[in-house]
This record gives C-alpha cells, sequence and structure tokens, in this order.
C-alpha cells in the first residue's frame, strides 16, 4: 500500500480524530503506514482492535503500524507488546505532527514502542483544524476532552484525561471553514460534550456555544449534537430545542440504566425519573423529537427486577436508536471490585435489551412511514439519506452529499422509502451543486 490508512474503533470524537490523525501524519511525511484509533469502552473494543491489527499486518505486511487512541492510552503494554505494532503513541500527540517525526524504527524493542505521557497532566485542548471528514457527508467537531467525572464502570477519563474545552471562538473558525468546503451539516462531539465551558473565562456552556455557531456561521444548514448527559443541559440549548430549525431534533443520550439503585452505583448524577421528565418535556416542546440512548446490561448487583426497569425506561422515554453494551469489567474501576454477574447472564440480558430497543424502533418507523409528508435530509455517500430526526430512508435518485427533500412513501425492513422532491435548503430555497466525491 502507500499513503496513510486510518482504521477507527469507537465514538464518534475518534472519527474526527482520526483526520487530524492523518493529516498530521501526511504532514510529517509518513507513508507506506496504518493507524489504528482504538477504543477503550468495553474489553470487546479492545479485542477486535487487536484483531484489526493482525489482520493488517497480514495483508499489508510491509506497511507501518501505528495504534493510538484510549485503549492505546489505557494499556499501552498490550500493543507494545504485539509483533505486528510498530509504535503505540498517547491520546494527546496522536494529531500533532512532530509525533509521526519522531516515530521509532521498524523491529525496536517494546518498550521503546510506547510514546505515551500522562494523560492527566493535559489541561488544555488545542483546536485541531481539518479541511473534511473523510467519507463522511457531515462534518464532526471536537469541542471538548476529557471528563472530570468518576463513572464506576468507566476507563475512559483514564484514556481522556479531565475535561478540557476548545475555546468557542476556534470552534466557529472550524465549522466555518468546513461550510465553505461544502458540508451542510456538522455535528458537535466530545467526551462529555455537556460539561463544556466550564475550564474556560467566563464559563460559557454548550447551549451558548450551539447559539454562537447558529448566529456565526448562518450558511450553515444543520447542527447536531452526539452524545449528551441530560441532567448538565442548560436553558439556553433547551431554547434551541424548542425554537430553533437548524438545531436538529435528536439527541443521543448517555442513560445507562433505567433503575436508581443501579444509577446510584454506577455513580451517575441523574435518576431515572430525571431522565423520563426530560425526554418528556423536550417532546412537548418540539413535537417529532427522536432520542437515542446507551444502555448498559448486566452491571455488578443488577437483579431481574432491577434489569426489568432498563427495558421498561426505553418506552418511558421513547428511545427509538438503542445502543446496549453488556457489562465488561475493565481494570481500576471500581464496578469491576464489585460482585460480578454472569458473562452468560450478561449476554442473555443485553440480548432482551436489543430485542425490545429493535420493537421500539420498528414502532418508530411505522409511526413515520404513517404519518408521510415531506423532510429536508442529508443524502449519504451510500445513498441513505437522514430525516432531521436522523431517522434512515431511502430514496432513488437522491443526490449523494447533498441536502434534498424527501416525501416518505413508505419503508422497507430498518429504514423509510421515499421519493426525492426537490434539492433544497431546510428554508425552501435552492441549494448549489457541488461536487460530492
Amino acid at each position: 500500500m502507500s499513503g496513510v490508512r486510518v482504521l477507527t474503533f469507537g465514538c464518534r470524537l475518534n472519527t474526527f480524530e482520526s483526520e487530524t490523525m492523518r493529516t498530521a501524519a501526511e504532514t510529517a511525511g509518513l507513508n507506506n503506514a496504518i493507524l489504528v484509533n482504538t477504543c477503550a469502552v468495553t474489553a470487546d473494543a479492545v479485542r477486535q482492535a487487536g484483531q484489526s491489527i493482525r489482520r493488517a499486518r497480514r495483508e499489508n505486511p510491509d506497511a507501518r503500524i501505528v495504534v493510538s487512541g484510549c485503549a492505546a492510552q489505557t494499556e499501552p503494554e498490550t500493543f507494545a507488546a504485539m509483533a505486528e505494532v510498530d509504535a503505540v503513541i498517547g491520546n494527546d500527540d496522536k494529531g500533532r505532527v512532530s509525533t509521526y517525526r519522531k516515530l521509532p524504527d521498524f523491529g525496536v524493542a517494546e518498550s521503546e514502542k510506547i510514546r505515551v505521557n500522562d494523560i492527566m497532566s493535559v489541561r488544555e485542548t488545542a483546536p485541531q483544524m481539518i479541511e473534511a471528514v473523510s467519507g463522511h457527508a457531515r462534518a464532526f467537531v471536537q469541542v471538548q476532552n476529557g471528563c472530570d467525572h468518576r463513572c464506576t464502570f468507566c476507563v475512559i477519563p483514564f484514556g481522556r484525561g479531565n475535561s478540557r474545552s476548545v475555546p468557542m471562538g476556534a470552534v466557529v473558525e472550524q465549522i466555518a471553514k468546513l461550510v465553505d468546503n461544502g458540508y451542510d451539516e456538522a455535528v458537535i462531539t466530545g467526551v462529555d460534550a455537556t460539561s463544556y465551558g466550564a475550564d474556560l473565562p467566563g464559563q460559557p456552556k454548550l447551549g451558548t456555544l450551539a447559539a454562537t455557531i447558529l448566529r456565526q456561521v448562518p450558511e450553515l444548514k444543520r447542527l447536531r449534537l452526539s452524545s449528551i448527559d441530560s441532567i448538565e443541559v442548560d436553558d439556553t440549548l433547551m431554547d434551541l430545542i424548542a425554537s430553533e430549525p437548524r438545531f436538529m431534533p435528536h439527541l443521543h443520550l448517555s442513560l445507562q440504566h433505567g433503575d436508581d439503585m443501579i444509577l446510584k452505583r454506577m455513580k451517575r448524577r441523574h435518576g431515572r425519573d430525571d431522565a423520563i421528565k426530560f425526554c418528556r418535556t423536550v417532546r412537548d416542546l418540539r413535537p417529532g423529537f427522536a432520542f437515542g440512548a446507551d444502555l448498559i446490561a448486566g452491571f455488578p448487583t443488577e437483579t431481574e427486577e432491577m434489569f426489568a426497569r432498563s427495558l421498561d425506561i426505553i418506552d418511558e422515554c421513547g428511545i427509538a436508536f438503542l445502543h446496549v453494551f453488556p457489562y465488561s469489567p475493565r481494570e481500576g474501576t471500581p464496578a469491576a471490585r464489585m460482585p460480578q454477574l454472569d458473562r452468560g447472564l450478561i449476554k442473555q440480558r443485553a440480548a432482551r435489551l436489543r430485542a425490545h430497543g429493535d420493537k421500539a424502533y420498528d414502532a418508530h418507523l411505522a409511526d413515520m412511514a404513517g404519518k408521510g409528508g415531506t423532510h429536508s435530509v442529508l443524502v449519504e455517500f451510500s445513498g441513505t439519506a437522514r430525516t432531521e430526526n436522523f431517522t434512515p430512508v431511502v430514496a432513488s435518485n437522491a443526490p449523494r452529499g447533498q441536502m434534498a427533500v424527501i416525501r416518505v412513501t413508505g419503508r422497507d425492513g430498518d429504514h423509510l422509502t421515499g421519493e426525492l422532491v426537490g434539492t433544497a435548503a431546510d428554508d425552501g430555497t435552492p441549494l448549489p451543486t457541488r461536487a460530492t466525491g
């Protein structure tokens, strides 16, 4: 192979950071290289990264393989011990040009492969300017990194460090640049996005950032948020949810469980009723709003009754897009020292959660198909479009990589079907044609 290839695991923030890694490596002159951006959320995520590294080496015996990301930060020795790996670099350094200019030579000892610093000593998150997000019709923009909370199951603070925010001016500049390069939609990403601004002068909230983006980049057609903690949503953000048409009616909630005792043992900051009230309030403000959520199955001490409350909360919150994590003990976390459930039981409960989530998603599709109507959509390069509330719809002849107006005609399996009405902006004005590549 030639050039730089990136294998990305995990969250939307990693998707953004993979572009900064690629840009930095190419600027440094790296060639014939595979960069692996890992995830540490579960043991399975770490295992999948290892499998992909071994496969990449088999398929590219002469390439240099460089591993970074959260799993590389939390357990660098695991990857340094792999014969397939040439270097392991820390999360704070993976977007720097200088990092790739200082990579060790092939075949060095395990200890010399590792270039990982103390992530807890990092106090700032420098803005990362990118031209595009390869393979994506929407742009992901990092506004925050790290986390000050210590949920008992989570290893991510040890991979990302403490919470740091990107100054508002730098975020606005990044989004304006991406819009100039043809992106109609931007997604704000962060490890704990709703903690945005606590470390900045004046302590601006996430809602202030979102409102500033929409005001100062009027050409941006759509703005989304990635995963958030609903308990930290500020008044300005609620105002945007209620009244700003360019703020898309979809949020992914870091819910984690439906039982109050388990939430306390997880050291979460919200209770069951908090989550239900938030979802109902948002839907009252903006009908048609859709929610996604993360839920963990099989957390230590979880009884059948406690688990049933996670099943119930899918319906009570009206979750349409469910992401299920079978609990996985992560070394060094308090939950790993709690009484563990049988792995078979954990897998069984995860399957039951997914099945319940599938029913909820099916009901969501049926409701939207029954209502029909027209929707402003962003068409991905795969041909699947996303409505305002992130529901997938397929319409023939829709312009890939662009916004369009689609009339929903029904559903087919896991997506809506539609017909192209026209290429237009959210406000009904024609969109300029641009190359989609």
